[in-house]
């Protein structure tokens, strides 16, 4: 396993940083705490006319408190964080990290300018796992582990419901500016797949299912629909922020990288027929991000195993079917 240089990896933190606080310096109004199925989140309030408005800014976290805290200083240094932003990334790319290729960057800054990730929207799959190079700091060179031109975005169906906001804009709206078009469903009236008409991308929402079924489910927050999966829940719960390196950095949203490796295990078993080739691949990412995480966070990474393996008898299953495969990365896990 190699690593980036810890000149590149504290860069990418500072950029990281950096985007945090340019999203809490978009507050206009006031800050206030709501609370809301069991948790408490933070809106912005303010007033258009007559009337009040709300915007949801986050999670109440000691981060997320303390940014807010700061916000009349966070305001003030924002032209010099736009310089240091363009200089952190200039660094980024001298170090060698990977940056996002211009068809993704600007499919990734169109939905973070709409709200998609402040609302809650995750992505997943191998956009996400490209961005675990510099947040573990280390090198992830194969082409076939990270091969792909699709994105997928998930959100907790319950959390779009209780949020109370929704994105900017229509995310159809923004699609189309990208030459994106809905893909119709001949079961379904809702869409929550769009294709590019000049590179064939695909761009799709999911969101988990606590349902026997997996079907078809509504995110009020984002305008659209969303195929439902087992075993998501666990991936998108608790996720973290991250900057992808294009231009002078967008803010997203992506898993845990512990729940991502031990969510591929899971995933790779439950991969059948024409999906063999994407089963090998999850097999591949699990690998390299086992690798790392024992070294670097191995705590994490055995609370990480260890709360999907007590998630009942089919998590286990998929589990030990998949590790069978993989005797060495099943001797890392057992030895954490």
């Amino acid at each position: 396993m190699q690593r980036l240089s810890a000149i590149a990896h504290a860069a990418y933190i500072d950029l990281r940083s950096a985007l945090i606080d340019e999203a809490a310096s978009e507050i206009i109004g006031t800050p206030r705490l709501e609370k809301r199925g069991g948790k408490t989140y933070w809106y912005d309030m303010y007033r258009v006319g007559s009337d009040v408005r709300k915007r949801y800014i986050g999670e109440d976290t000691p981060e997320t408190a303390d940014r807010i805290a700061r916000l009349h200083d966070i305001k003030q240094a924002g032209e010099a964080r736009a310089a240091d932003r363009t200089r952190l990334i200039r660094v980024l790319r001298a170090e060698g990290a990977q940056t996002t290729d211009p068809a993704t960057g600007s499919l990734l800054a169109a939905l973070a300018q709409t709200g998609t990730f402040r609302l809650g929207g995750t992505i997943v799959g191998t956009n996400a796992f490209r961005l675990y190079e510099c947040e573990l700091g280390i090198r992830i060179h194969s082409s076939e582990i990270m091969q792909t031109g699709d994105l997928d975005i998930a959100q907790f169906e319950r959390l779009s419901l209780a949020l109370g906001d929704t994105v900017e804009t229509p995310l159809n709206d923004s699609f189309k500016a990208l030459d994106f078009a809905p893909i119709p469903s001949i079961n379904h009236r809702s869409v929550w797949r769009w294709r590019q008409t000049k590179s064939n991308t695909l761009v799709e929402f999911l969101t988990p299912s606590f349902r026997s079924e997996e079907d078809i489910r509504e995110l009020p927050a984002l305008g659209v629909a969303a195929q439902s999966l087992h075993f998501l829940n666990y991936l998108i719960a608790e996720p973290i922020k991250a900057a992808a390196l294009y231009r002078s950095g967008v803010l997203v949203q992506i898993p845990r990288p512990e729940a991502y490796a031990i969510h591929k295990l899971i995933v790779a078993d439950r991969r059948q027929g024409p999906d063999q080739l994407k089963s090998r691949k999850d097999r591949a990412q699990a690998v390299l991000l086992i690798e790392a995480l024992a070294e670097d966070r191995p705590d994490e990474l055995r609370e990480a195993y260890q709360d999907a393996v007590e998630r009942g008898p089919q998590w286990r299953a998929h589990l030990e079917a998949t590790l069978k495969r993989m005797p060495e990365t099943a001797a890392k896990l057992a030895a954490l």
